[in-house]
Order: C-alpha cells, then structure tokens, then sequence
C-alpha cells in the first residue's frame, strides 16, 4: 500500500506538484530577457543564443524513455525531487560560468532536472488526486508553462533593471529549492520496489513505444513548440533590436507571456468541452489556424512604419500566445491518458517529451538561421506557418477508436481496451 505523508487538504498534493513545475519552468524563461546582457559580457551570437534556448530542452529530446524507466524502477516522488535538486544545481553553475560552453552545459543540466519533473508529474497527481478532482488538478498541470512563463519573463525583466543576470540566477536557484519540503510533507511517497520490478517496468516501457497514439501527440505538439519556444524566446532580442531599451523589451515579453499563461489556464476548461462532445481535432486545428495567422500578421507586416504600430505588433503576438494555448491544453489533457493496456503513464509522457521537446530545441535556431540569412525577423512567419500547417494534418490522423481514449458522463477516464459500445462516444473525441 502507498503511504500518504499527512495533508490536511486533499487538493496539497497535486498543488505541491504542480508548483515544483512552474519552479522548474522559470529556468527556461529567465534566459531571454538575460541574452542582451549575456551576449554582451561573453561574446555570444545570435545563433549562440538561439541554442541557449534550445539546449535546455535537450535533455528531454533525448532521454524522455530512459527518465520514465527510471521513474518506474525507483518511484515518482524520488525522480520530483531529484529533479528539483539538479535543476538548482544547473542554475547555480550557470551563475559560476564564464564561457558560453560552460553555460550550456549549465542549461543542460537545469533541463535534465525539468524533465524529470515533467515526466513524473501526471503520474504523482494521478494517483494522489481524488477522482472528482482529476479533471482540475490536471488542467493546473496544463497551466504551468504558462504560469512560467509569465513569472519568469516579468521577474528576470525587473531584476535585470537593478542587477546583474548572474543574480537572478542565484534567486531562481533558491527558488527552485523552495518546494522540496512541501514534496517531503505533502506528496505520497513511493511504493517499495523488487528486483522483479525492473523487468516488469522494461515491459511496461517497450509496450507504450510500440504504441502509435504517443508518437503522434508527440509531433502534433513539437509543431507548437517549435514556434511558441520561437516566437516568445526570443521577443526579448526582437524588441531590443527595434530600439526599444531599458525595461520595455523585457516587460512586453512578460505580457505576451502573461496571455499566454491565460491561453493555457484554458487547460482547466478544456476537459469538459471534450466530454460535451468537442472534438479534440477541432481545438487542435483551430488552434494552429490562429497561430498561422496571427504570426503571419506579427511579422509579415512591417509595424514599425506604421502609427502606433508596436501596439498592433504587440497585439497580434498577444493573440498568437493566447490563441495558441488551446493546443498544450488539448494534447496535456489526453496526454495522461494515452498509455496503452499494459503500458506505462511516465513512458506516455516521456516519449512524447523527447518528440515535442526537438521542436523546443530546432525551433529557436531555425529562426535564428532565418534572421541571419534575411536580415531581421521578418520570415519567422516562414517557419510558424509551415509547422501549423504540418500540425493541423498529423491532427486529422487520430480516430476515437486509435487514440483509445473517452470521457464518461461524470467525467471518468476509460482507456485501452473500451468495449464496442464506448466506440460512438470514443469518435467524438477526434
């Protein structure tokens, strides 16, 4: 039986995962307000910085599986709060760095501990959630990059004003220790493992790679992350280099962050539309329709020679952050549920990390690439367009009957082997 540290709140655990998350997801975002200052202290070039936001990704492009077997073979809560300490110890590195090389490696690290954050996470808040409480604490889960990416684009932006980038480095070092010893008091701790276990959890683990479902969530979601890591990642550079200076390119960034965390909030509301029937390809194509359109607005058109121009640039960069939001909260929402009879949750979640996660990685330095050769940003629509094109068609592949997954009336999950009189219900899915 698992035993449960004392909480005396039902809804502790999965909050306590959930804030560990967006500890974690404040290192991807304390970077871009950063890059002016760090490619002015070490030499860095523009398609250095693109990696250095991409590198911190890698981690989970390459080694989604082997962190799902490990969570298998030691226990979730274990791989949580491992995660959270090399994720400190990544950002305490890069504090202490003085070449680019060094930094890399440094965001490396902080990724290696994110993913095990984010593959272990589902997992922790399904088994330590009250059934009547899963649609909600798995729409937070939905929520955290958002919520991220918002705090930590305002707050790296304002501490920059006063300090250097190697200070902020230090405060999100402490910070990402804060929720060890609420994981300590309030998560369930782990069941005991055998040596019998390790086969069985390999079993598990090649059962879900066999399986189809995973491996196209994966790439419907790396065609969103490789333009919102893109497009949000490096506003920062964008605006900078449009003359604005000071606290601005850093603050707008946090605002178009700030509706984007209010896109993925939208995660928590996305649940019941698809038991009411809402098909999941509707969201999903609707969603990298916006994106196409609102980046081909954002940088096909040149607003700085227009009145008020910024404020339009602003907005539709604000729209494609927000409208985009119902693709993450779509594709979290299934994502947990899309294991295979016999399969494995952190597997499921971990293979579709390291698919989605080579978007985050390619996505920064293809637009880097692009800017090099055109001369400015203005073909990062090239890029944005064609990947919500690719999205919208790998999301018109899965029928209700292949993806395996339905909502029951009252919001229970029936996954795997549905019976023939789930088929009608399954259908309404995608």
């Amino acid at each position: 039986m698992t035993k449960t540290a004392p909480s005396r709140h039902p809804d502790a655990p999965w909050l306590v995962v959930v804030l560990a998350a967006v500890c974690t997801g404040l290192h991807i975002w304390d970077l871009p307000a950063a890059i002016p200052f760090i490619r002015a202290e070490l030499s860095v070039t523009l398609l250095q910085a693109g990696a250095l936001l991409g590198v911190t990704q890698a981690a989970g492009m390459l080694a989604g599986l082997v962190v799902a077997l490990l969570a298998e073979l030691i226990g979730e809560r274990r791989c949580l709060l491992a995660g959270l300490a090399l994720v400190s110890l990544g950002s305490a590195w890069g504090a202490a760095s003085q070449s680019v090389p060094s930094l890399m490696v440094s965001r490396m690290i902080e990724g290696s501990g994110s993913l095990l954050v984010v593959v272990t996470g589902p997992g922790l808040i399904r088994r330590s959630t009250p059934q009547h409480r899963i649609n909600t604490a798995i729409g937070w889960w939905g929520a955290f990059t958002g919520i991220a990416t918002f705090a930590g684009l305002t707050a790296s932006a304002l501490i920059l004003q006063a300090a250097p980038w190697r200070l902020l480095w230090w405060v999100m070092t402490a910070l990402t220790m804060a929720p060890v010893p609420l994981v300590l008091a309030c998560v369930p701790r782990d069941q005991p493992r055998s040596a019998a276990g390790a086969v069985t959890a390999a079993r598990r683990v090649g059962v879900t790679v066999r399986s189809l479902k995973p491996w196209v969530a994966g790439l419907i979601f790396a065609c969103y992350t490789i333009q919102w890591m893109t497009v949000v990642g490096f506003l920062p550079t964008m605006y900078s280099g449009s003359g604005l200076t000071g606290i601005w390119p850093g603050m707008l960034s946090a605002v178009v962050g700030a509706i984007g965390a209010i896109g993925a909030v939208g995660a928590i509301g996305t649940a019941p539309l698809l038991q009411r029937g809402v098909p999941a390809r509707a969201l999903l194509i609707g969603g990298f329709a916006a994106m196409a359109a609102t980046s081909l607005l954002t940088f096909a058109i040149h607003w700085a020679s227009l009145p008020a121009g910024l404020i339009f640039e602003v907005a539709c960069v604000s729209a494609f952050s927000l409208l985009g939001g119902a693709i993450p909260a779509t594709l979290f929402r299934i994502a947990v549920d899309l294991a295979p009879p016999a399969g494995s949750a952190p597997a499921t979640i971990g293979l579709m990390q390291q698919i989605f996660n080579a978007g985050s990685v390619t996505g920064p330095a293809i637009a880097a690439w692009l800017a090099t050769r055109t001369g400015g940003w203005q073909s990062t629509w090239w890029m944005t367009c064609t990947f919500a094109a690719l999205g919208s068609l790998l999301s018109l592949y899965p029928g209700g009957s292949r993806l395996g997954v339905a909502f029951g009336t009252r919001g229970q999950v029936i996954t795997g082997g549905a019976t023939a009189g789930h088929a009608e219900e399954m259908s309404k899915i995608f």
